[in-house]
């Protein structure tokens, strides 16, 4: 079994539980399911783009029917593209300026790039996301995922023939056991012609993201975010500018940032914004981040990731929502309730509540009673809930007025263990020549589900709780130390020491509750497993992976 990490390459050594990931699960099977089936002949798409047909004509011959050699048989995302035009560009085969080059990736993303239910499932990889997926070895996708995550591949669409031809040179060009079923594998579940890109390649409106959208973010390690983006058209129809705010839902803090976007294929957000403030630390939100935003096919809704750190470790999990004419329920602060608690204080926000609002308009679910409202405004409103000393243990919706949270507020009982998210990962040691590789950790509550067996699917997830935090270090040859290897602040975040040593060490990310305890009264403790390794050198365009031991081509926007 293998893990993609933060959509680089698998970590070969790791040994650890994946956790299969759910959006790719229907893939991953029928990849295994259709090995060994003969593919069919399909008709490319044509070309028609003056601009790509006279950079990319010279060496992708046109036919009578507008298509380009190879071009027209596949089909990807802004990401794919860049990296087959700088692989081009690098081996020597074509020369072009910057501004045609990202005129021709606009181009190609439109007219042969995804549809959204294509690109969903593996939007994670232009996220940078911390993602596992399970692939199991006898896996025809094993051949792919030796050097990439399996959402590279599957982030590719190409007629049988292109596959055959792609796959054959890939192995030839990297020195690789070719699997024979993963060519027809690929054929069959990442074809070329869908219903989904009918569809979807059939619309010509250009769209407009323009306007005010609500925000609802997550920052790994430092909690919920509420604001709101404001977006504004740019000189291109395709081109906008943005500014945001955000507040905390913890303490209040306050981010303002603005940037550009550029949209691909109809609903591809790709952009960079950065705080009016500088930052002070390499986990200050203020910090210059790229964004990757999916957007539903009626551009009501997105999600995404805005992201930073030379390893992408830092982000936001975003999700956007045009305003509607009613009130509209974004975020409570507190994500669980004990039972038989009185008085808890709970704060609602959202956009255009009601100037009025009764303790009858609201809803925390069965168990839960709401006592008064202590105040309220157009965005905010706080409340005074009990909940029953015989309720149930469970996932309760929050409604306001028809606007509902499905199952945000968790009613519980004890917290039974402690989860330290990510549950694995990557740091790099650095210095002033090679930059750090950071990890940010949050302690996870959780208590055991209806089947009342803890480490369950049907736990019930209480959200951040306080702890302290340390680092343990696994048996080291050189009988290492923590000054050696780098240090866990009060927050969760661990910072590699300076020195690289060169070798690779194992250790685990420790958080001890402050107020939760065992039933022997012991402070419950949560663990993460991190591998601190080596910076990532990288050279031209041009990553090393370490358990290959050559350098492969990688994309970046």
């Amino acid at each position: 079994m293998r893990a993609a990490i933060c959509g680089y390459s698998v970590a070969a050594n790791q040994d650890h539980v994946i956790r299969i990931t759910k959006a790719l699960l229907p893939i991953i099977l029928l990849l295994t399911r259709v090995a060994g089936q003969s593919p069919a002949p399909e008709e490319g798409i044509p070309v028609t783009d003056p601009l790509v047909i006279a950079k990319c004509g010279p060496c992708h011959a046109k036919d009578d029917r507008g298509n380009l050699e190879r071009i027209s048989w596949m089909r990807t995302t802004p990401e794919g593209w860049q990296e087959a035009l700088r692989k081009t560009v690098l081996d020597g085969r074509l020369t072009i300026a910057p501004a045609e080059a990202r005129a021709v990736v606009k181009s190609l993303s439109g007219s042969h790039g995804l549809a959204p239910e294509e690109a969903q499932p593996v939007a994670y990889y232009a996220e940078r996301r911390i993602q596992e997926e399970g692939i199991d070895d006898d896996n025809p996708l094993t051949s792919c995922t030796k050097c990439h995550p399996a959402a590279r591949p599957l982030s590719w669409r190409r007629s049988p023939k292109e596959w055959e031809q792609f796959v054959e040179t890939h192995a030839k060009e990297y020195k690789f056991d070719l699997n024979p079923r993963t060519i027809t594998a690929l054929s069959k579940t990442t074809s070329l012609h869908t219903p989904e890109w009918t569809g979807w390649s059939a619309r010509t409106a250009r769209p407009d993201l323009s306007g005010r959208w609500l925000v609802t973010a997550h920052l790994h390690g430092g909690g919920k975010y509420t604001g709101e983006l404001q977006v504004e058209r740019g000189s291109a129809p395709d081109e906008f500018s943005t500014r945001i705010k955000l507040k905390s839902t913890k303490n209040g803090f306050e981010v303002v940032r603005t940037g550009q976007t550029v949209i691909f294929g109809g609903y591809q957000w790709r952009g960079r914004s950065r705080g009016v403030n500088p930052p002070n630390s390499p986990e200050d939100a203020s910090n210059e981040a790229r964004e990757s935003l999916w957007f539903s096919p009626d551009l009501t809704r997105a999600e995404g990731r805005w992201f930073w750190g030379q390893y992408q470790e830092f982000g936001f999990n975003v999700e956007l929502r045009r305003p509607s004419t009613g009130a509209t329920l974004l975020a409570i602060d507190s994500q669980s309730l004990k039972i038989g608690s009185k008085s808890n204080a709970i704060r609602l926000i959202g956009d255009n509540f009601a100037a009025q609002v009764s303790p009858a308009d609201l809803s925390f679910g069965p168990g839960v009673t709401v006592r008064r409202i202590v105040s309220g405004n157009a965005t905010e409103i706080v409340v005074e809930v009990d909940v029953a000393a015989n309720a149930t243990p469970r996932k309760n919706d929050v409604s306001l007025h028809g606007s509902v949270l499905k199952g945000r507020l968790a009613i519980y009982d004890r917290v039974d263990y402690l989860k330290v998210t990510p549950e694995s990962s990557l740091a790099a040691f650095g210095n002033a020549n090679y930059q750090r590789g950071f990890g940010i950790f949050e302690a996870i509550g959780f208590q055991r589900g209806p089947d009342g067996k803890a480490h369950t699917a049907d736990d019930l997830d209480l959200g951040p709780i306080d702890a302290t935090w340390s680092m343990e270090v696994f048996y080291a040859v050189d009988s290492s130390g923590n000054d050696k290897i780098g240090k866990v602040s009060t927050a969760g975040l661990f910072t590699p020491a300076a020195d690289n040593p060169g070798v690779n060490y194992d250790i685990w990310v420790i958080a001890t509750a402050v107020k939760e305890f065992s039933k022997d009264a012991r402070p419950l403790v949560g663990k993460g497993y991190v591998v601190v390794t080596v910076p990532e050198y990288t050279f031209n365009g041009r990553r090393y992976i370490r358990d290959l031991d050559r350098w492969i081509e990688e994309g970046t926007w």
